[in-house]
């Protein structure tokens, strides 16, 4: 699967739809504490929005509404993996992101045959209160050792100053939430993340390039 460098995380579609518009090729929907009908129409939402700027859409959690709305990818935390019925994930085509913080979750990860593995947090992080201490980038070529050719996702304090860190240490691309959304002009953030990460697209892209031209 691969994932462009930049990958933004945000909690409704109303933010799909203002941001993803401006160039963003990776958004995931994290919508949290709504009810199943809410939780359908910000999908679709999502989804028409993703389709019409060749974005991708990863859904958060709800793996069961990813399935029935057609969604390609789903991205769950360690808890949601353990009840999630992997086979028919499979069985639907989906592409699983999975998130990891220490060498036991990556071992569960790792068995689950994930898409790509998302590490974090690298850095201290204000999006919601963990039990994990910062992994630092160091964490991340760990991790990069480990994993072999599975795409790795950077998750946590991450700024633009600090993406060429991420990347260094073998990082495929850098997720970011409150760094744009609690932005004075997330428009204007999300450009400049937009550029920023615009060399490690094209890179991605030419390395890509010759086997799909094969």
């Amino acid at each position: 699967m691969a994932l462009d460098p930049f990958y933004l995380i945000v909690d409704d579609a109303d933010w799909i739809e203002r941001l993803v518009p401006l160039g963003v090729r990776l958004v995931q929907l994290r919508a949290k504490d709504r009810d199943a009908r809410r939780l359908r129409t910000e999908i679709r939402r999502a989804r028409d929005v993703c389709e019409a700027n060749s974005c991708q859409l990863v859904i958060n959690d709800h793996w069961r509404l990813a399935i029935e709305e057609g969604c390609d990818v789903v991205h769950l935390g360690q808890e949601d993996l353990a009840g999630a019925d992997r086979a028919a994930i499979c069985r639907a085509g989906l592409k699983l992101g999975l998130s990891t913080h220490d060498q036991a979750e990556l071992a569960t990860a790792l068995a689950a045959k994930p898409d790509y593995v998302a590490l974090g947090p690298i850095w201290p992080t204000i999006l919601k209160a963990m039990n994990w201490a910062p992994q630092t980038p160091a964490k991340l070529a760990a991790w990069r050792a480990a994993i072999g050719d599975i795409p790795l996702v950077a998750i946590g304090g991450l700024t633009v100053a600090r993406i060429g860190e991420v990347f260094a240490n073998g990082a495929d691309s850098a997720a970011v939430v409150t760094d744009i959304t609690r932005n004075a002009d997330p428009e204007a953030r999300t450009r400049e993340w937009i550029a920023a990460t615009r060399r490690w697209r094209t890179a991605a892209e030419a390395e890509a390039a010759p086997a799909n031209s094969a």
